[in-house]
């Protein structure tokens, strides 16, 4: 079952839905900085769907296959999109300022997300 790029096209999907809702219902609700932490999540949301369908399709094709380091790329950006893009959306939403020191642990796996995405590159490309 292809399930980064089913995550990546709901995430994808979210993220159009999210901006939008941004857009228009809430640009007379938030305040410009709550709204900018709210573009903040939605363009990191679409980056990283992005990168769930690149990692489906790497995953389903004969170039690299089924593979750890790819599986653990995948799960480790779709937390980052929960956690980064989901704690921004309800920080904008409630004005918690706590909820900014979670918002970095979504970085933090964005981050090895990609790292595991180059380790795979480098183990399949040799």
């Amino acid at each position: 079952m292809p399930f980064f790029i089913i995550a990546g096209a709901i995430n994808a999907a979210i993220a159009v839905a999210f901006g939008a809702f941004g857009a228009h219902a809430l640009k007379d609700r938030l305040s410009e900085h709550y709204l900018a932490v709210w573009e903040t999540a939605v363009q990191y949301q679409m980056f990283h769907a992005i990168a769930l369908l690149a990692i489906g399709i790497l995953m389903s094709s004969s170039l690299f296959g089924p593979s750890t380091q790819l599986s653990w790329a995948g799960y480790l950006i779709l937390a980052g999109i929960i956690i980064f893009s989901g704690s921004l959306y309800v920080l904008s939403l409630s004005g918690i300022g706590v909820l900014g020191a979670i918002t970095p642990i979504g970085g933090v796996a964005f981050i090895v997300g990609w790292i595991m995405l180059i380790i795979a590159a480098v183990k399949f490309g040799k």
